[in-house]
């Protein structure tokens, strides 16, 4: 198969590293889903999550930033206001979310037929 290469070496060169790499936070793909509904404020956001601290939030928030799966727009206004939605790649994840749902939906289904069983 040729020599190994990391994960870092292959992305932006094929694509399942590079998806793997996107959404590697452990609550990216819940950040990503939640923001399908719209802009949303971080507060609001960090009420969504299952028990996520403030610092965690910045943190997968900045590197969604980074990667320009999300748009961060900060309003001066006082309070000041920052708002989360999600960029035009970020919005072509929908497909991917709508999959893992079906998928996970599907191994749910065959995890509690085993307990039933």
């Amino acid at each position: 198969m040729g020599k190994q290469t990391t994960l870092e070496e292959r992305f932006g060169k094929c694509p399942y590293a590079t998806a793997q790499t996107l959404i590697s936070g452990k609550w990216a793909v819940l950040i990503l889903l939640y923001l399908e509904e719209g802009p949303i404020r971080f507060n609001e956001l960090l009420r969504k999550m299952p028990k996520m601290t403030h610092a965690t939030l910045s943190v997968q928030l900045k590197a969604l930033e980074d990667y320009g799966l999300i748009r961060r727009v900060q309003y001066e206004a006082i309070p000041p206001r920052v708002e989360y939605s999600l960029t035009e790649i970020g919005q072509k994840f929908h497909s991917v979310v709508a999959a893992m749902e079906t998928w996970g939906n599907e191994y749910i289904a065959l995890m509690q037929g085993k307990a039933d069983a």
